[in-house]
């Protein structure tokens, strides 16, 4: 922590699925001075006395109470809250807004705060803080907005596990598991992704294929065992709420780095899939593209096949793998500084 500060502070938070992360920012030029994390910050499944406590957690670690006058402006970025643009009384940035009020009250720091999606936060964090432009995340579900002034102005894709999130990583699971099953009832081509999934169900290993399956000349795998894989992983699935299928996407990703056929085909599904979300938005040659999520990291498998896709847009891909600074943009914002600043 830096202790020789002169003027005010912001604080930006994101809020995620995972973990909660506060950042202590210089309010003139948005550089970081302290950070403190904590649990999830879903606004919609975290339950609001304990996101409550996390935010508390958070905050307190990244801003020392000397400096908690300081605060001038509090910008959050919440998983489960909704865009400003569903006004002001959609559920989760009415949980997001009581939770952070409540932090903000027991470290008595006084400065206005704002809600904001983490799709939101996403977007302002890429570099410059463009307010115009295209966003695509990819990370358990997959959404594409055409954001406007910072805000998303229309979307694609998006409508969750069920009946969507083409190219995701749950898509990219779900198909992991199809290929096993598929494999081993003879439908589908053999694949490594077969051992593997049945490897990270906790599958007993003498119902595996054998060591090497799914390359070539692999030692054959028996009817009997096949069958056996098939009656052990179905309940193994069906045990586990439907979206831990995202969990198996790594093992696609490792496959097809082995050169795996079945893997590597899912991969520049998923790709093609995540393009067709964002020519949806219609994009205008050379506009911003924000991309976030683990499968659009700068080493992310999906990144070069996705920009390979659009690249007849001429779109300026940027991934982005951290909300906070986006957050503390947002915060700066509000307080007017950054507009200032441009």
């Amino acid at each position: 922590m830096n202790s020789d500060l002169n003027q005010a502070l912001v604080v930006g938070l994101d809020a995620g699925g995972t973990r909660t992360r506060a950042v202590l920012a210089d309010l003139g030029d948005g550089r970081a001075l302290g950070e403190g994390t904590a649990g999830p910050g879903n606004a919609l499944t975290v339950p609001g006395p304990e996101l409550a406590d996390h935010l508390t957690e958070a905050l307190a670690a990244a801003v020392p109470a000397p400096l908690r006058g300081r605060v001038a402006a509090v910008a959050g970025g919440f998983a489960g809250a909704g865009h400003q643009g569903q006004g002001a009384d959609e559920p989760g940035r009415v949980r997001a807004h009581i939770a952070l009020a409540t932090a903000l009250a027991r470290l008595g720091i006084a400065a206005g705060a704002e809600v904001h999606s983490d799709i939101e936060i996403a977007f302002a964090a890429a570099p410059g803080h463009p307010a115009d432009g295209l966003l695509l995340v990819a990370g358990t579900g997959a959404v594409a907005a055409r954001m406007d002034t910072r805000a998303p102005a229309t979307t694609s894709g998006g409508d969750g596990w069920l009946l969507g999130d083409d190219g995701s990583g749950f898509w990219i699971g779900r198909r992991a598991v199809r290929s096993a099953l598929r494999a081993a009832d003879g439908r589908g081509a053999p694949t490594v992704l077969v051992r593997a999934v049945g490897r990270e169900l906790g599958l007993p290993p003498g119902v595996l294929p054998p060591e090497g399956y799914g390359v070539a000349d692999a030692v054959p795998w028996s009817a009997t065992l096949r069958t056996a894989y098939r009656a052990h992983l179905l309940p193994a699935v069906m045990d586990r709420p439907p979206v831990r299928l995202a969990d198996h996407a790594p093992l696609v990703v490792a496959a097809a780095e082995e050169k795996d056929a079945v893997a590597g085909e899912i991969l520049r599904e998923a790709a093609r899939l995540l393009a067709e979300t964002v020519t949806a938005l219609a994009p205008r040659p050379g506009e911003p593209l924000v991309v976030t999520g683990g499968l659009l990291a700068p080493d992310g498998p999906l990144l070069s096949p996705l920009a390979e896709h659009l690249a007849p847009f001429s779109l300026t891909v940027t991934p982005v793998t951290d909300g906070a600074p986006g957050a503390v943009a947002l915060a700066r914002l509000a307080h007017g500084t950054e507009g200032r600043r441009r």
